[in-house]
């Protein structure tokens, strides 16, 4: 599920119109004011539209727009001191978003369905925020490879293939909780069944 697509077009064109600055690669403190200051009337707008909801309709409307602010204020943050850490900020406050507007909407199901829901929004949560710690593990390996000896370019190689190996772990983990809530649609020998077939696929005992 990409992020963006869950949001309001409104509420997307406003946070990129917050960043002409970030796409020129400068940004004052005056201009990194003014942007705190558009993201929280943002927000206060988008949270003013979400009262004319109601139920679950209503919950989904102001995860969306605490979001929206999250990412809108890594970005902002981002522009402001580009640091590798801080583009990392900005992909796992998209993770953290899509995840709370996911989690949302599974409310909308009941029972197993929403179990299954439920694991399926934290795996992508999970497999989305390895890849980002891949991403910042990669460029700081190869920031440091470029300023160093060869020795010192092998270890950046091995640490970032160690991060991609975690994150592939990772997301194994949370799928193989999704298949197992799967199961739990079924009884008797069809569970066992199931659950036999989720373990040979993730290798699990």
């Amino acid at each position: 599920m990409n992020f963006l697509s869950n949001l309001k077009a409104s509420a997307i064109v406003a946070a990129v119109a917050l960043f002409p600055a970030i796409q020129a690669g400068a940004m004052t403190k005056d201009e990194f004011s003014a942007g705190k200051t558009r993201i929280s009337a943002d927000y206060k707008a988008a949270k003013d539209t979400c009262s004319a909801l109601a139920a679950n309709a209503k919950d989904i409307c102001v995860a969306e727009a605490k979001a929206t602010q999250k990412v809108a204020r890594a970005e902002l943050d981002a522009g402001y001191k580009p640091t590798v850490r801080n583009q990392y900020q900005v992909r796992v406050a998209k993770a953290d978003g899509t995840y709370s507007v996911a989690k949302e909407r599974c409310d909308d199901q009941a029972g197993n369905a929403k179990d299954i829901c439920v694991k399926e929004a934290k795996s992508a949560h999970v497999a989305a925020k390895a890849d980002a710690k891949v991403q910042m593990k990669t460029t700081d390996a190869n920031a440091t490879a470029n300023e160093k000896t060869s020795d010192a370019r092998n270890t950046a190689a091995s640490k970032s293939s160690d991060a991609r190996q975690d994150a592939s772990a990772d997301k194994r983990d949370a799928q193989y909780a999704v298949e197992k809530q799967k199961c739990d649609a079924f009884a008797g020998a069809a569970k066992d069944l199931c659950m036999d077939k989720a373990k040979a696929r993730f290798g699990k005992t």
